[in-house]
């Protein structure tokens, strides 16, 4: 026995709210009062807690004697370990001692092989260990 489905009741529509006209705004007129608000000053910094100055450890800053074959491309002069440093590369860019293919390897020139023990080529943190042999404090 079928039994047959009763069509559902339908429900009434819900009324839909009348539209309401919207009268189209206008602009307002521009008049010496409606200008736009004035940009807000910014807040007075607070004067800020100084911090000291960091101090260089005083172990770069001792000036050490270069050897006389370190002196040959630094000057024998006695200097900073930093300035040491900064003198070498200043040399090896000056000369153009660094490998174009491999750019942490350094070339050493005939100045420069004698500073690195004979080597041929050495790498940036090798040469840093034998430079420091060449140093005396």
């Amino acid at each position: 026995m079928a039994t047959a489905k009763k069509p559902a009741a339908k429900k009434p529509a819900a009324k839909k709210p009348a539209a309401k006209k919207v009268a189209a705004k206008k602009p307002a007129a521009k008049t010496p009062a409606a200008k736009k608000p004035a940009a807000k000053k910014p807040a007075a910094k607070k004067p800020a807690a100084k911090k000291a100055a960091r101090k260089p450890n005083a172990a770069f800053m001792k000036p050490v004697t270069p050897s006389p074959v370190l002196a040959l491309v630094i000057g024998d002069k006695a200097v900073p370990r930093t300035e040491v440093t900064s003198k070498i590369w200043a040399y090896i860019k000056k000369n153009g001692l660094q490998d174009k293919t491999n750019r942490r390897m350094i070339n050493g020139d005939d100045k420069l092989k004698a500073v690195f023990g004979g080597k041929k080529q050495v790498s940036m943190f090798e040469m840093t260990k034998l430079v420091s042999m060449h140093l005396k404090a």
